[in-house]
Protein backbone atom coordinates (compact mmCIF):
# COMPACT_ATOMS: atom_id res chain seq x y z
CA UNK A 1 0.00 0.00 0.00
CA UNK A 2 0.76 3.72 -0.56
CA UNK A 3 0.08 6.90 0.14
CA UNK A 4 -0.46 9.80 -3.05
CA UNK A 5 -0.13 13.56 -1.88
CA UNK A 6 -1.39 15.12 -5.27
CA UNK A 7 -0.30 18.85 -5.23
CA UNK A 8 0.08 19.54 -1.84
CA UNK A 9 -1.28 23.18 -0.45
CA UNK A 10 -0.36 23.33 3.16
CA UNK A 11 3.04 22.14 4.08
CA UNK A 12 1.99 21.17 7.42
CA UNK A 13 -0.10 18.71 5.74
CA UNK A 14 2.44 17.11 3.78
CA UNK A 15 4.60 16.68 6.67
CA UNK A 16 1.63 14.96 8.63
CA UNK A 17 1.75 12.66 5.58
CA UNK A 18 4.97 12.48 5.51
CA UNK A 19 5.10 10.84 8.94
CA UNK A 20 2.17 8.67 8.68
CA UNK A 21 4.13 7.46 5.94
CA UNK A 22 7.30 6.92 8.76
CA UNK A 23 5.11 5.78 11.14
CA UNK A 24 3.32 3.10 9.07
CA UNK A 25 6.01 2.20 7.22
CA UNK A 26 4.70 2.72 3.93
CA UNK A 27 5.92 4.67 0.70
CA UNK A 28 4.60 8.33 0.15
CA UNK A 29 4.20 10.12 -3.67
CA UNK A 30 4.55 13.86 -3.62
CA UNK A 31 2.72 15.25 -7.18
CA UNK A 32 4.19 18.72 -7.27
CA UNK A 33 4.04 21.36 -8.02
CA UNK A 34 2.90 22.24 -4.00
CA UNK A 35 1.92 25.35 -3.05
CA UNK A 36 4.56 26.07 -1.13
CA UNK A 37 8.57 25.66 -1.78
CA UNK A 38 9.29 21.96 -1.28
CA UNK A 39 12.77 22.15 -0.33
CA UNK A 40 14.66 19.52 2.38
CA UNK A 41 14.47 22.48 4.96
CA UNK A 42 11.02 22.86 4.58
CA UNK A 43 10.23 19.41 4.91
CA UNK A 44 12.20 19.11 8.04
CA UNK A 45 10.60 21.91 9.33
CA UNK A 46 7.03 20.59 8.54
CA UNK A 47 7.71 16.83 8.94
CA UNK A 48 10.55 17.05 11.80
CA UNK A 49 12.82 14.39 11.45
CA UNK A 50 10.09 11.88 10.01
CA UNK A 51 11.40 13.24 6.71
CA UNK A 52 14.59 11.19 7.11
CA UNK A 53 12.88 8.00 8.04
CA UNK A 54 10.00 8.04 4.97
CA UNK A 55 9.81 6.30 1.92
CA UNK A 56 9.78 9.33 -0.50
CA UNK A 57 9.57 10.33 -4.18
CA UNK A 58 9.05 13.55 -6.15
CA UNK A 59 7.29 13.51 -9.25
CA UNK A 60 7.25 16.73 -11.54
CA UNK A 61 3.72 16.59 -12.39
CA UNK A 62 0.39 13.86 -13.08
CA UNK A 63 1.98 12.64 -16.22
CA UNK A 64 5.52 11.96 -14.70
CA UNK A 65 3.54 9.92 -11.30
CA UNK A 66 1.95 7.52 -14.15
CA UNK A 67 4.86 6.70 -16.02
CA UNK A 68 6.55 6.08 -12.66
CA UNK A 69 3.78 4.50 -11.32
CA UNK A 70 4.13 0.89 -9.65
CA UNK A 71 0.94 -1.51 -9.87
CA UNK A 72 -2.16 -1.34 -8.22
CA UNK A 73 -5.07 0.96 -7.96
CA UNK A 74 -5.85 4.23 -7.38
CA UNK A 75 -7.73 4.81 -4.78
CA UNK A 76 -8.50 8.66 -4.65
CA UNK A 77 -10.22 9.68 -1.42
CA UNK A 78 -13.07 12.51 -2.08
CA UNK A 79 -16.79 13.93 -1.12
CA UNK A 80 -18.10 13.31 -4.57
CA UNK A 81 -17.68 9.33 -4.21
CA UNK A 82 -20.37 7.20 -3.30
CA UNK A 83 -18.79 4.49 -1.43
CA UNK A 84 -17.38 5.15 1.74
CA UNK A 85 -14.32 3.97 3.58
CA UNK A 86 -16.30 1.56 5.54
CA UNK A 87 -17.55 -0.76 2.77
CA UNK A 88 -14.62 -0.35 0.39
CA UNK A 89 -12.00 -3.50 -0.25
CA UNK A 90 -8.62 -2.46 -0.13
CA UNK A 91 -5.98 -4.27 -1.82
CA UNK A 92 -2.54 -4.38 -0.56
CA UNK A 93 -1.04 -2.96 -3.94
CA UNK A 94 -3.59 0.60 -3.48
CA UNK A 95 -2.78 3.90 -3.67
CA UNK A 96 -4.57 5.69 -1.80
CA UNK A 97 -4.53 9.56 -3.36
CA UNK A 98 -5.12 12.84 -1.31
CA UNK A 99 -6.15 15.60 -3.54
CA UNK A 100 -5.10 19.60 -2.64
CA UNK A 101 -6.48 21.13 0.62
CA UNK A 102 -7.94 23.25 -0.98
CA UNK A 103 -9.27 22.39 -4.43
CA UNK A 104 -9.33 18.65 -4.45
CA UNK A 105 -7.85 17.07 -7.56
CA UNK A 106 -8.80 18.07 -11.61
CA UNK A 107 -11.54 15.71 -13.60
CA UNK A 108 -8.64 14.23 -15.64
CA UNK A 109 -6.64 13.21 -12.16
CA UNK A 110 -10.54 12.01 -10.73
CA UNK A 111 -11.27 9.82 -14.06
CA UNK A 112 -7.57 8.38 -13.93
CA UNK A 113 -8.27 6.83 -10.41
CA UNK A 114 -10.08 3.09 -10.25
CA UNK A 115 -12.32 3.53 -7.08
CA UNK A 116 -13.77 6.71 -5.36
CA UNK A 117 -14.14 6.36 -1.77
CA UNK A 118 -15.31 9.34 0.86
CA UNK A 119 -15.48 9.29 4.79
CA UNK A 120 -19.03 9.68 5.56
CA UNK A 121 -19.74 13.05 7.12
CA UNK A 122 -22.18 14.20 9.85
CA UNK A 123 -24.98 16.52 9.12
CA UNK A 124 -23.34 19.85 7.17
CA UNK A 125 -19.36 18.69 7.77
CA UNK A 126 -18.31 18.74 4.13
CA UNK A 127 -14.79 17.20 4.76
CA UNK A 128 -11.73 16.72 7.48
CA UNK A 129 -8.36 17.70 7.12
CA UNK A 130 -6.43 15.98 4.13
CA UNK A 131 -3.46 14.65 6.90
CA UNK A 132 -6.32 13.42 9.09
CA UNK A 133 -8.22 11.67 6.60
CA UNK A 134 -4.87 10.38 5.08
CA UNK A 135 -4.50 8.76 8.32
CA UNK A 136 -8.18 7.18 8.56
CA UNK A 137 -7.46 5.99 5.01
CA UNK A 138 -4.19 4.37 5.40
CA UNK A 139 -5.26 3.03 8.95
CA UNK A 140 -8.40 1.06 7.46
CA UNK A 141 -6.40 -0.30 4.21
CA UNK A 142 -3.79 -1.34 6.34
CA UNK A 143 -5.81 -3.02 8.74
CA UNK A 144 -7.66 -4.93 5.75
CA UNK A 145 -4.65 -5.97 3.98
CA UNK A 146 -2.04 -6.94 6.75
Amino acid sequence: MRLCAYQPDIALNLGAMIRLSACFGIPLDIIEPCGFPLSLKALRRSAMDYADIADMTRHDSWDTYLSDKPQGRLVLMTTRATETLWDFQFQPTDTIVMGRESAGVPQEVHDRCDALVKLPMFGEARSLNVAMCAGMAVSEGLRQVR
